[in-house]
C-alpha cells in the first residue's frame, strides 16, 4: 500500500503561506486546503481566490476539502479555480451522484467525506464511483483536535471493502494525526493521510512531515 501525505494549510501561518508550503513541499505529495463557510461548520477559511493563487504556483497537487453547505452549487467553482481533487461532505449534499459525475466530467478527482457520526453504510452505494473516501477522525471545523480512535473501525471496514471489490479508491483520514496516531491510521488501512498542526507547529515542518511519513510506512511492515 502506497502512503500519500497531504499537508493541511489550515494551521499554517497565512501571513507567510507561500513560505509555509515551500517548507513542506519536498516532504508531501499533496497540499490540503480546507474550505469552510461558517455554516456547515463553525469556522471560516479559504475560498477560490486562495486556491487560484496556489494553483498558479504549481507547487503540488491541490486536495480541496469542502466543509460547506450546498456543495451541489459550489463544488465546480473549485475545480475551475485549479483543484486537482475536490472532496465534499455527504451530509451537506442534496445529490451526491450528480456532484460526482459533474466533477469527474471536468477531469478532477472526486472525494466523499463523512463526519464521525455518519456510518460507512450510508455511503456504500457511492464507493465504486469516487476516488477518495475521507473518514473524518475529528469533528470537522478546527485544527488541533484530539484523534478519535473509534474511527479506525470505519477505516478498517473501508479498507476491507476496497480490497474485496478491488476498488481504486484512496482512503483518507483527517484530524488529530501526529506521532502517536499516524501509525494506527496506516495500519487500519488509510493510504491518504492529512497532517496539519503536527507539522506546522514545529520549528521544521518539512522534517516533521518526513518523520511522520516514515512512521506510517514503517508501520506497514510490522
Amino acid at each position: 500500500m502506497d502512503i500519500k501525505i497531504s499537508a493541511s494549510i489550515l494551521n499554517a501561518d497565512v501571513n507567510r503561506l507561500e513560505q509555509e508550503i515551500a517548507s513542506v513541499s519536498d516532504s508531501v505529495d499533496w497540499i490540503h486546503v480546507d474550505v469552510m463557510d461558517n455554516h456547515f461548520v463553525p469556522n471560516l477559511s479559504f475560498g477560490t481566490n486562495v486556491l487560484e493563487s496556489l494553483a498558479k504556483k504549481k507547487i503540488k497537487p491541490l486536495d480541496i476539502h469542502l466543509m460547506i453547505e450546498n456543495p451541489d452549487k459550489w463544488a465546480l467553482d473549485f475545480v475551475a479555480a485549479g483543484a486537482d481533487s475536490v472532496t465534499f461532505h455527504y451530509e451537506a449534499a442534496e445529490d451526491p451522484t450528480k456532484i460526482i459525475k459533474e466533477i469527474h466530467a471536468l477531469k478532477s478527482r472526486v472525494g466523499l467525506a463523512i463526519k464521525p457520526n455518519t456510518s460507512l453504510a450510508d455511503v456504500k452505494e457511492f464507493l465504486s464511483d469516487i476516488d477518495v473516501l475521507l473518514v473524518m477522525t475529528v469533528e470537522p471545523g478546527f485544527g488541533g483536535q484530539a484523534f478519535m480512535n473509534k474511527m479506525l473501525d470505519k477505516v478498517r471496514e473501508a479498507r476491507s471493502i476496497t480490497n474485496d471489490k478491488n476498488l481504486k479508491m484512496w482512503i483518507q483520514v483527517d484530524g488529530g494525526i501526529g506521532l502517536q496516531t499516524i501509525e494506527q491510521a496506516a495500519q487500519a488501512g488509510a493510504d491518504f493521510i492529512v497532517v496539519g498542526s503536527a507539522a506546522f507547529s514545529t520549528a521544521d515542518p518539512g522534517k516533521a512531515m518526513q518523520d511522520l511519513r516514515e512512521l506510517a510506512v514503517k508501520s506497514l511492515s510490522i
